[in-house]
């Protein structure tokens, strides 16, 4: 985009909105072709007719904006196909993403292939799937898309194989690094399992999560997000 610009029915999801003055809403969203943009809906709370009831997060929407590059000016939203109905843990799963993505995503960069491993996430949440392997595969998307792959295949010496029989430490600079069974360790079926998309069993499971909170964990700076505290309750992230 240049100093100014128009955009015309890009596709979007919210991933986060908050008022703006007396009627309008900032509203950040992930869009298929420009990544991450905050857009300025005028007047969106003003009267029934409004956009806000529109401009909700897991709708698929159509949107056109114009203006400046820091903050352009929602122009029309109109949707694009029915919302995913999330509730329970899958809507908590659902702000998780959406939080991940707005912390860690540079504006405006774009990341097609990440969006499409979004929408389809949000369909099986919504299908009720399963989610923790799926939030594992998403995050490891997300994480190749910015360049911060994780080492799956190799030791970090480059000179042997991961092996599904032992166990690993992960070094976030280096990569996995064999180790005797021990706190913070992972088996080489969890190392595996992930690098295939296709987490073995419940121990596998277990494993990759914590793991991929702590490699989450370093490149968020050691900022909590505010969406893991909904996850809080009895069979919750």
């Amino acid at each position: 985009m240049g100093a100014k610009d128009r955009v015309l029915l890009e596709t979007c999801f919210v991933l986060h909105r908050r008022p703006y003055r007396e009627t309008s809403l900032l509203v950040d969203v992930f869009s298929r072709d420009r990544g991450v943009v905050r857009l300025l809906a005028k007047g969106a709370t003003r009267g029934k007719g409004g956009r806000a009831g529109l401009l909700q997060p897991f709708l698929p929407l159509s949107l056109s904006w114009a203006g400046s590059v820091e903050l352009p000016t929602l122009t029309e939203a109109e949707a694009d196909g029915p919302a995913h109905a999330l509730a329970g843990a899958a809507l908590f799963c659902g702000l998780y993403l959406n939080e991940l993505l707005l912390r860690l995503l540079p504006a405006l960069d774009s990341h097609p292939a990440l969006f499409e491993c979004y929408q389809d996430l949000l369909l099986a949440l919504a299908s009720g799937e399963p989610a923790e392997p799926q939030l594992r595969f998403f995050e490891l998307s997300l994480l190749d898309e910015l360049g911060y792959g994780l080492l799956l295949d190799f030791e970090a010496t480059g000179a042997e194989p991961i092996r599904a029989d032992r166990h690993y430490v992960y070094h976030i600079e280096e990569g996995a690094r064999a180790s005797e069974p021990r706190r913070g360790a992972v088996r080489g079926t969890t190392l595996l399992g992930l690098r295939r998309r296709c987490l073995p069993g419940p121990l596998e499971i277990s494993e990759a999560k914590q793991l991929m909170r702590f490699v989450l964990g370093h490149y968020l700076g050691g900022k909590p997000l505010k969406s893991r505290e909904l996850f809080k309750g009895p069979g919750r992230r």
